[in-house]
């Protein structure tokens, strides 16, 4: 246990006793949140709180915290990309697990039950668009996991490897890491209510790192064809977004329990682009709290 206190320039607390990006209290956080990137759509989420307790706003960072019936939910919006998340994943970490007078750790471990409700693009054929995609392990071809000391187990391990060898994507510039979901949650939303399970890649940006080519040619052409192609046993890759494995990693280091659903907004494969986003996107938060909160 450590007995130093966090120093003030390492865990930033403001001088109303906020964290600092977030500026929540302790207090104002619930153990099941869901995280969305874009902030416009807490409210959308929020809105079908029976009450709502708290909101606040900061930067790219809004929390709406409420209730629907007896429990207890905080929705909120993380911003784009896995450095957004480390952001986002330690302060909510230090707000249920640090005590913000003494600035130590509390003694007794709080596990938050963290999900993201995003957007993403199809990497199978089959994927159509407006489907609901969750999340078995995470991918990630960024490099925010490798500044922490994370290992993976050997299922995991196992998979990953096989994905390696596949897609030859472990260079100089990119090292895949991979992180299994929370079993738990993953049972909420099964295949006969709907949702497509699969393993979800992260990447760290929009257009060439998700193969995309407008005026700069991308390093690798064929990402989408690697990535779509790959099969491990009954694994293969349904989705690529840019979150999901930064949160599942820095959640299993922390201990908290963490899924990621999206929405089918494009498909890759097909050239498909969903007619109706928000529509989409509302029935995905509506379905998918639906069966949270059970």
């Amino acid at each position: 246990m450590q007995t130093n206190p966090i120093g003030a320039s390492e865990l930033i607390i403001t001088d109303k006793g906020c964290i600092y990006h977030l500026d929540v209290h302790p207090e104002e956080l619930a153990q099941t949140v869901i995280t969305v990137g874009d902030p416009g759509r807490v409210a959308t989420i929020s809105k079908y709180f029976d009450r709502i307790e708290h909101k606040k706003e900061h930067r790219e960072f809004v929390t709406h915290t409420g209730y629907i019936g007896q429990k207890r939910i905080s929705v909120v919006s993380t911003g784009i990309g896995p450095d957004n998340i480390d952001i986002t994943l330690n302060e909510l970490d230090a707000l249920v697990n640090v005590d913000f007078n003494t600035r130590l750790p509390k003694e007794a471990h709080t596990s938050l039950e963290i999900v993201r409700m995003g957007t993403s693009g199809a990497l199978q054929a089959d994927i159509a668009v407006d489907s609901l995609v969750v999340g078995t392990f995470g991918i990630g071809l960024d490099n925010l996991l490798h500044y922490y000391n994370y290992e993976e187990n050997a299922e995991v391990a196992f998979i990953k490897d096989a994905f390696i060898k596949h897609t030859r994507l472990e260079t100089s510039a990119i090292k895949p890491y991979m992180v299994e979901s929370a079993i738990h949650l993953l049972n909420k939303f099964p295949k006969r209510e709907g949702y497509i399970h699969g393993i979800t890649v992260t990447c760290p940006g929009f257009y060439a790192p998700q193969g995309r080519q407008i005026r700069l040619s991308p390093a690798f052409p064929h990402l989408i064809d690697s990535l779509s192609s790959f099969q491990c046993g009954e694994h293969r890759i349904s989705n690529f977004e840019m979150e999901t494995s930064a949160i599942y990693g820095l959640g299993r280091l922390m201990g908290h329990q963490c899924l990621s659903i999206n929405t089918i907004i494009a498909n890759r494969q097909t050239k498909e682009f969903t007619k109706d986003g928000a529509l989409s996107v509302e029935r995905m938060i509506e379905k998918s709290l639906a069966l949270l909160i059970n």
